[in-house]
């Protein structure tokens, strides 16, 4: 009789969906996917949450597949010689292979004051708790938006559009991804919604208050409610179980997405750092990290070597309301090039892209593993003998030995 093969997914995001419906090619693997929310969060939706357009959850039966078990409770611990998992329940849960995609949340400002006066915005708690905020402030109270990347553009335009007075603090530069092009188009939008943008190195937040925020430059800008979109942070849940991580909490991997120190684990999505060198975070790289962090676990029951996963970018859509937005072209390997589309045309292409990803992660539910082609950014290969070049000698490290059960 032919061994079952455990396989758990740690983190119910883009990746970990996509991650566990790939599984679930093989009759022998039964997949376990361990999440903390009953639901799919679209996460490119937080925005619309927090401006009343849309919940921003989806029904994990409408993208997860039927063979996939959904536990919904929080990993502590990976017990990794073991090959167990300790759960805020007090379960424990046992597997052969893991698949670690826990994913990423708002970054703790080190700003004074953010942390207790600012709302962040990276996860669906997060917007829950600016929902009612907004709410019960006067329509005319003045609202700060902090960071303009996607997030802060998409929240200052939705609060704009509903009649907000808002002001987006950039730090720096409108949208620093985006090509000048992109960012004139992006600018003139925000303009036509009546949103004030604040850039260049002044622009800096030093100090968040109840109702102000002050600025490098020296000025203080009233706020009735601030909204903190700068940076993002992973779980610590990798470190907390003595597994490498980079400086950010993101678990080292080697190109297979194959942990460091464990073979039997493996990661995807925005918690993934492999060779070091971990890939922008967001939907657009986990949805491609996810089903070949899948194919590695795969490979590996199969008794073959996993191959190097391959990612490559089409580049950046941002949402400016609900009736215009942009998509910002790029090169394979993520670099913004001048052609961008704009107004209505490219709100619409925004909405195509966040409803297609969700299709995308039904799709691989119902006929996992049907894609087998990525697109591979051909520059990474020079990154890393660059960084295998510049790197000094270190001494061996012992091959991790898996112990418990065997797969």
């Amino acid at each position: 009789m032919a061994q079952n093969t455990e396989v758990i997914v740690v983190g119910g995001g883009y990746a970990g969906v996509m991650a566990a419906n790939r599984l679930t090619q093989r009759d022998d693997v039964t997949v376990t996917l361990v999440n903390p929310r009953p639901a799919f969060v679209e996460r490119l939706r937080l925005h619309q949450l927090v401006g009343g357009s849309d919940d921003a959850v989806v029904d994990y039966g409408e993208v997860l597949s039927e063979r996939v078990r959904l536990v919904v409770d929080t990993v502590t611990r990976i017990d990794a010689p073991d090959r167990r998992l300790a759960l805020a329940s007090g379960d424990t849960l046992g597997y052969d292979y893991l698949i670690y995609a826990v994913g990423s949340g708002s970054a703790d400002p080190a700003v004074p004051g953010a942390a207790e006066f600012a709302y962040p915005i990276a996860t669906l708690e997060d917007a829950e708790r600016l929902r009612p905020a907004l709410d019960s402030a006067p329509a005319g109270a003045p609202v700060t938006v902090v960071g303009a990347g996607p997030s802060g553009i998409e929240v200052a335009a939705e609060l704009a559009e509903a009649g907000r007075a808002v002001t987006l603090v950039c730090g720096g530069p409108l949208g620093p991804y985006l090509h000048p092009k992109g960012r004139r188009s992006v600018a003139r939008q925000l303009a036509r919604l009546g949103v004030t943008v604040l850039d260049g190195p002044g622009t800096r937040v030093t100090a968040v208050t109840r109702d102000a925020v002050r600025l490098a430059d020296g000025r203080d800008l009233l706020s009735r409610i601030t909204v903190w979109t700068a940076g993002f942070s992973v779980p610590d849940l990798a470190a907390r179980s003595g597994l490498r991580t980079d400086t950010l909490g993101r678990l080292l991997t080697d190109e297979t997405l194959t942990s460091v120190d464990d073979p039997r684990l493996i990661a995807a999505g925005d918690s993934a750092a492999p060779s070091d060198l971990p890939y922008r975070m967001g939907c657009q790289s986990a949805v491609q990290l996810g089903p070949q962090a899948a194919e590695t676990v795969l490979s590996r029951i199969a008794g073959k070597e996993p191959v190097a996963a391959q990612v490559g970018f089409a580049g950046q859509c941002i949402s400016l309301g609900r009736r215009a937005g942009i998509f910002q072209f790029a090169r394979r390997d993520d670099n913004a090039i001048g052609l961008h589309v704009g107004g209505r045309p490219g709100g619409r292409l925004k909405e195509y892209v966040v409803k297609h990803t969700v299709e995308q992660l039904a799709y691989e539910g119902r006929k996992p593993g049907a894609r087998s082609m990525w697109i591979k950014d051909g520059k990474r290969e020079e990154l890393l003998r660059t960084k295998s070049a510049k790197a000094p000698a270190r001494p061996e490290q012992p091959t991790a030995r898996p112990t418990g059960r065997a797969a």
